[in-house]
């Protein structure tokens, strides 16, 4: 279990050079799809099945987590009219990085990290230390790859493209739409 990782996936695109990296680095990674801020449930759907598509590729594990958008609702309630970036995006990046943290842990798996990271949209210092945070109360360790560096978006676009990989035009919760 030493080299095992959990990578928590917020998409297949996301992940594609992330899962890579993480073999490159002699991380035998397990993918986590925990999203339960995809709105609606249509794109959700679409999103497992690039997902599915991609472990498959990959050949690696993939664990699904519950899908509980009224959690997420209840999580950022007071944020739905925060801008994209903002404090709503902090609480749902908080919210799945526990849930990842906890499935870690449950699996005896002692690293977890997020593909969240890769996008150039989302705040790579922030994701961080949340994840960070998040370790500290689960008592494992949260790797923080840049995953962006060494032209780590053009990688991912180009795995996700060879792939046919479904492309998303949002962020993922009704508030992103």
């Amino acid at each position: 279990m030493q080299n095992k990782i959990l990578l928590h996936a917020c998409c297949a695109i996301c992940s594609a050079y992330p899962i890579q990296h993480l073999i490159d680095l002699d991380y035998s990674p397990v993918v986590y799809f925990y999203n339960p801020n995809i709105f609606p449930r249509a794109e959700y759907n679409k999103r497992l099945e690039a997902q599915i598509k991609l472990c498959e590729y990959y050949n690696c594990e993939l664990i699904q987590g519950e899908y509980s958008p009224e959690k997420y609702v209840d999580y950022v309630k007071g944020y739905e009219k925060e801008p994209e970036g903002g404090l709503r995006c902090n609480l749902c990046f908080d919210m799945r990085l526990k849930e990842t943290a906890k499935k870690a842990k449950e699996l005896g798996i002692n690293n977890f990290t997020t593909s969240i990271v890769i996008s150039p949209h989302k705040n790579f210092d922030k994701i961080s230390e949340i994840g960070m945070n998040v370790s500290a109360v689960y008592g494992i360790t949260y790797v923080a790859i840049n995953f962006r560096k060494k032209d780590g978006f053009l990688k991912t676009n180009k795995i996700a493209n060879g792939l046919g990989l479904y492309r998303q035009n949002y962020c993922g919760c009704q508030y992103s739409l």
